[in-house]
């Protein structure tokens, strides 16, 4: 069972490593659902951790339709992954029709080798998974992430198991979105997937002493600068072992 934990900071991508996790998926922005970290934390995450890093090319928030500029941008984020030594990234690009931008997403693959390349759940956004599928293993994709076309992957598992079989190993498969202790060996035992996604969030205080209590929140969560969102080593060892166990 391969274990992929999505980090948010630095702080987050060692403790993952910490819990065991065998790769993180480094995003910046878990308010708009992941995107492209800093030149920095890149580095020196990369610096600090052994495990793989896969790091999220995506430049804003919103859908996966992109103009020139902003696939300009990919190509540069791309090129500097590269300079790093990641061992993958991840990325999705979607027509206005749903479907999957086959030659701006080949452009991408081929540019990114020898990398790893994961489809992000741009995929879940498609018309027709069957078709989508078919779709990114043409274009050269290694994985697809899904949370099955629902919110969680739970709710979508029906899907992902279809997919799991249609795939036949021609593509990985890899359940996400709401992947917890809770949800985890329904997941595992009906999909039979060999690799999950999931955050296993944890929070840790704020090291400050002086804290203006006139300015609550600068961002969308109220008190927010006060607690700093992390990764639970121990939530990453539990949900892996009742993976395993599931998988048995």
């Amino acid at each position: 069972m391969t274990i992929e934990i999505v980090a948010y900071n630095i702080d987050s991508a060692r403790k993952a490593q910490e819990g065991g996790a065998d790769r993180i998926e480094l995003c910046d922005n878990p308010g708009e659902g992941g995107t492209t970290p800093s030149y920095g934390v890149i580095e020196v995450v990369r610096q600090h951790v052994s495990i793989d890093v896969y790091v999220m090319i995506r430049p804003r928030g919103g859908d996966f339709h992109y103009d020139s500029y902003e696939f300009h941008a990919m190509k540069r984020d791309i090129s500097q992954c590269q300079k790093l030594s990641v061992d993958g990234i991840v990325l999705g690009i979607v027509n206005a029709d749903g479907t999957i931008d086959k030659k701006r997403c080949k452009e991408l693959i081929d540019k990114a080798r020898p990398l790893k390349v994961t489809c992000h759940r741009a995929f879940d956004m498609t018309r027709d998974p069957f078709e989508a599928l078919e779709d990114c293993i043409e274009v050269g994709f290694d994985r697809i992430l899904t949370s099955g076309h629902q919110t969680q992957a739970v709710k979508g598992i029906d899907l992902i198991t279809e997919l799991i079989k249609r795939a036949n190993g021609r593509i990985a498969i890899m359940p996400g979105s709401g992947v917890n202790e809770n949800t985890v060996e329904e997941v595992v035992s009906k999909s039979k997937a060999k690799e999950i996604h999931f955050s296993a969030v944890g929070s840790r205080d704020s090291a400050m002493v002086y804290r203006n209590e006139a300015i609550a929140g600068m961002g969308s969560d109220e008190g927010s600068e006060f607690k700093l969102r992390t990764v639970d080593p121990e939530r990453v060892r539990k949900i892996r072992a009742l993976a395993e166990a599931a998988a048995k």
